[in-house]
Formats: structure tokens, sequence, C-alpha cells
């Protein structure tokens, strides 16, 4: 299937101060484009001052410091309009965005961008989420479904985890190895599969909710919107 999504991929990642995407800020990130194989044949990186301290805890997993930051990163307004202006290029040239887990990172560059005055990227399409694909693919697989998981499993090399631009290349990868091992049912267009993952996140929320009722919490609540959350 000549010029399928996966043909050339654009790819997205964020690291950032917290988990909460309405109050956490970015701290780095990685937009790019790779080609059929999985190279890399375009890519700009960030490194921003979020304003306010990096907790420990984000620093350990993505070995930014508050200190790195402010010395060398640029004003956070600056950088959260490159980022929503660069996303918006690959959607003007109907490029699919690789996303792992696209609600978190979409969503907090939402809040981002309302934060500091920029227009927000608006419904991107089509958005390409290997963990909703993984989940949709493979439901059964045993073990975790984070993105060093997924690499390890579809044999894609990831040497820096938690490195904005390491970790969105290889999401690239991880979806066109799935394209590659599934494409009976991936071999649609961009758009296409960006609908069916709408549908299979809120089946998999579904069922992560149910099951997290039962065993755990009676009043656990799961959002199934994707890819963004408000």
């Amino acid at each position: 299937m000549s010029n399928s999504w996966f043909d050339q991929l654009g790819v997205f990642d964020l690291e950032t101060t917290g988990i909460d995407v309405e109050t956490s800020r970015i701290v780095s990130a990685h937009v790019g484009v790779i080609d059929a194989s999985g190279a890399v044949i375009e890519e700009r990186a960030w490194l921003a001052d979020p304003g306010v301290e990096i907790p420990p805890q984000a620093s350990a997993v993505h070995g930014i410091t508050t200190a790195r930051a402010r010395a060398e990163g640029r004003p956070a307004a600056e950088v959260v309009a490159e980022i929503v202006a660069a996303l918006e290029d690959l959607v003007a040239r109907g490029l699919a965005i690789t996303i792992y887990n696209a609600p978190y990172d979409l969503s907090l560059l939402h809040h981002e961008a309302v934060r500091y005055g920029v227009t927000p990227l608006h419904e991107p399409v089509p958005i390409i989420d290997p963990l909703v694909l993984d989940r949709a693919v493979d439901k059964y697989r045993k073990g975790k479904r984070t993105l060093e998981a997924a690499a390890l499993f579809y044999g894609v090399p990831l040497t820096d985890a938690h490195d904005a631009g390491a970790d969105a290349v290889a999401a690239g990868r991880v979806a066109q190895a799935l394209a590659g091992r599934y494409g009976d049912q991936l071999a649609v267009t961009g758009a296409e599969l960006h609908a069916l993952q709408v549908g299979w996140c809120a089946e998999q929320s579904a069922s992560f909710q149910d099951y997290m009722r039962r065993t755990k919490d009676p009043s656990f609540t799961s959002s199934g919107s994707w890819p963004q959350r408000w």
C-alpha cells in the first residue's frame, strides 16, 4: 500500500514537570518526521524554562533540573507557540503525527497554550497513538504497556528513554512496526485509523474502569476521550 500513513510519519513527545495535564509544564519537546525506514529526516527540539520548580521526581525521569532549565531553557511562552506551530505545519502537510499516549501530551499542550495566550492546536487529524493501537490489536498480552515495553516487544531500539527526541522517534517506529505486523487491521487511511482509535480508546477505557470498579475502587472513573481530554 503506497503512500500509507506510516510511509512518512510525524512524531511528537513532551517531557514535563509532572503528570497532571492541567498544572504540569513543558520542560522539553521534540517534533520530527521519520521516513518509511524509520530514519529521522526532520527534527526540532526545545528546552524550556517552565517558570516553576521542576520536582526532583520529574528530574529523575528526564534528567533536566530546574537549574539547567533556567540556565539553558527558552521562555515557556515562546516554546509553546513554536511547538503548536510545528504541529500545525505537519497537519497542513497531511502527515499523521505519532504520539504515545496522545491524550497526555495533547491535553497538556492545550493547557499550556491557553496559559500563555497561544491559539491552541485545533483538532489535529490524523493522530496515531501506538498505545491505543497495541491494546486494540493485542488485547490480552500480559505485562506493561509503556513505551519502553512496547519498544522492546516490537524490536525497536530505545537507548535514551525519557528523552523527548528518543521517545518521539521510538513511538513512530513502534507505530510502523505495528502497521507491519497488523496490516490487515491497520492498513487504512490515516483519517480512518484516527476514527477507529476514538472508538478503541473509549472501549479500552470502559473496560479498565469496569476492572478497577470490580477489583479496587467502586467509584473509579476513567476518561475514554481521545486524542485530547479536557
